[in-house]
């Protein structure tokens, strides 16, 4: 009897394509809800996730079959990982998918915030001709913070490598991990961090410990004004609290790809005031939880997963 897996979230081809030549039986149910998917997972021996599935100890205990859950990406936070491993169920991802996809989004939005080119750009389009307004800052001779130097953190470094910047790492759970990139200082702790950064960019998970990391009293530990860069989880900053230091100056301009709440439609009173304010600051660029989202990314996610698959037990 074939393995059964169900994917619910749109991926390469590859991906169900290489089960089913394996000898898997996949449904392929992209537009599947979670109603649906906790009503069906007990038949299912395998699983393929995106974003939309919460697989918490309910959601578990209903898959009485499972063996594996897979992530089309980096972020665990979905998944219950001690629960999961209590049952025998196998959790698998792929970070080095997408990291390439997210560090080269992270470069062009510190790139454009450098150069006013989201302001420049809707200027222009107004016949408004303003190039002293809109003089630029090199990134050369620039101070570069990495918080979390894992694959995408890395990959980010090595996009500035050839920028002549400085750059300082912090990655709490990590030593000697920058031995390949002689451009980065490794950093025992957040200090040189908040003594020296001009720009700093943040790639950590979400986990209780770095849940709402970035706040204000953290902001402030920066001896200078800041350029901020957040392609990682939105709940690593406060949304008030990033608005409070825009407004400021403190943070002097952010790159912001992923939000507390990014579902517009659920926003309440006050979160539709917040995110009004902030998609009204001409300080940041914005966009909408997409830079791990390229088509080199989703094939290469979903062929990382199927390698993964195939070497289970």
């Amino acid at each position: 009897m074939p393995m059964l897996i169900l994917i619910t979230d749109a991926c390469h081809p590859v991906l169900p394509e290489g089960l089913k030549a394996a000898g898997y039986h996949c449904d392929y149910r992209p537009d599947i809800s979670y109603a649906d998917a906790l009503n069906c997972i007990g038949d299912y021996e395998g699983l393929v996730i995106n974003s939309k599935i919460l697989v918490n100890r309910d959601f578990l205990d209903r898959a009485k079959r499972l063996r594996f859950v897979a992530r089309l990406g980096s972020g665990l936070e979905i998944i219950d990982q001690r629960y999961a491993a209590s049952r025998g169920v196998a959790v698998l991802s792929s970070p080095d998918g997408n990291c390439d996809a997210v560090a080269e989004q992270a470069m062009a939005m510190l790139l454009a915030l450098l150069c006013n080119l989201r302001r420049a750009d809707s200027e222009v389009r107004q016949f408004i001709w303003q190039r002293e307004a809109n003089r630029g800052t090199e990134l050369l001779q620039k101070t570069v913070g990495i918080v979390g130097f894992g694959y995408t953190g890395s990959a980010f470094a090595r996009r500035l490598q050839g920028f002549g910047c400085r750059v300082l790492s912090y990655d709490k759970y990590k030593n000697d991990y920058a031995k390949d990139y002689p451009h980065v200082i490794e950093c025992p702790d957040m200090q040189p961090l908040f003594a020296e950064c001009d720009i700093v960019s943040l790639h950590l998970p979400l986990t209780e410990e770095t849940k709402k990391l970035a706040n204000s009293a953290w902001i402030q530990r920066f001896e200078k004004n800041i350029i901020l860069l957040n392609t990682a989880r939105g709940q690593l900053i406060p949304t008030a609290d990033l608005l409070e230091n825009l407004q400021s100056g403190k943070i002097r301009a952010a790159g912001i790809d992923v939000f507390e709440n990014e579902k517009p439609e659920t926003f309440t009173a006050e979160e539709q005031l917040l995110y009004s304010q902030l998609y009204a600051n001409t300080h940041v660029i914005l966009s909408p939880h997409i830079a791990g989202w390229t088509q080199e990314s989703k094939r290469r996610l979903a062929e990382i997963l199927l390698r993964k698959i195939l070497k289970l037990p």
